[in-house]
């Protein structure tokens, strides 16, 4: 299909919109060109200050995003977006926004002006099916999402569009969830999950925030089993991560940060390699492990 045409199927969204279900018109994943399968990553986002910080976290993003092909969208699941039901953002251009307080203001000031695509976002909300998938024109780029795809790619110059995390789903729904969206690799979308896999937030040691790969014991021990497990593809213990014992139970106290790993985990195919970076653990009870897969 030539650019012409593509570009007149996609004027007809607003009339896609109005139907009932994308099905009724035609499929995007048949428009989109395919592309050698992409990667895969899950982003330790770690504190919003990593947007506008220069350390070895932010250069551990920059240096992963020299290894992947240029995206033709982005599609992240954020720790931030955390929702009764799964949401998709589905507006032209969405917001910067800055969710969380006690900042300086030159974190605050900072836009990442990159375009939504509601082609995706309707993509998205077909490969789900039967999950009900929420068209949502409200939320926008969470921090979890731009302070670090800011560093991937600075000029703002590829789509993104957000799904969000159902609070009442399982890990292993999670999991399933993510493998429904494998075909989108094959489309040129690079599929991030954004959280941190140890996020323990009432109990970081503020005194020790700077220093080298500090962590309490329990959470060196969990860093060592989830990493070993990820490593060795033993993903049921990470989809049942509840029933792990207490350093589990302290280093994901809360799964909104730790769900998007899973959505990593799932779109991994079986001869596939897995690389970990920017795996420190900060301030005793949080870890920066991120993964590229493929």
């Amino acid at each position: 299909m030539n650019r012409k045409h593509f570009l007149g199927l996609l004027s007809l969204t607003p009339i896609i919109y109005a139907m009932k279900t994308v099905n009724e018109l035609f499929s995007y994943k048949d428009i989109l060109p395919n592309t050698a399968k992409m990667p895969v990553l899950f982003l330790g986002h770690g504190s919003p200050m990593n947007a506008i910080e220069e350390n070895e976290f932010v250069a551990g993003f920059r240096n992963i995003a020299k290894t992947i092909p240029t995206p033709t969208a982005i599609l992240c699941i954020s720790a931030h977006w955390f929702t009764k039901g799964t949401k998709v953002t589905a507006m032209e251009m969405p917001q910067t926004i800055h969710d969380f307080g006690g900042f300086p203001k030159a974190l605050f000031d900072v836009q990442y002006p990159a375009k939504g695509s509601p082609e995706l976002a309707l993509l998205t909300k077909e490969l789900i099916l039967p999950t009900e998938v929420e068209l949502n024109h409200d939320w926008g780029l969470d921090h979890g999402a731009w302070s670090v795809i800011k560093h991937l790619y600075p000029e703002a110059n590829i789509p993104i569009i957000q799904m969000s995390i159902d609070y009442s789903l399982s890990g292993q729904a999670h999991f399933d969830m993510a493998q429904k969206l494998e075909s989108l690799r094959n489309k040129g979308i690079l599929i991030i999950g954004s959280g941190n896999i140890v996020h323990n937030l009432r109990m970081v040691d503020w005194a020790n925030f700077n220093k080298d790969n500090y962590g309490f014991d329990w959470a060196i021990e969990a860093r060592e089993k989830i990493n070993k497990n990820i490593i060795d593809g033993d993903f049921a213990n990470l989809i049942n991560y509840q029933k792990q014992g207490k350093a589990f139970d302290l280093a994901i106290p809360t799964p909104d940060h730790y769900l998007p790993l899973l959505y990593t985990l799932g779109l991994k195919n079986e001869s596939e390699n897995i690389q970990l970076f920017n795996d420190k653990l900060l301030a005793g009870s949080l870890s920066m492990t991120s993964i590229k897969i493929g």
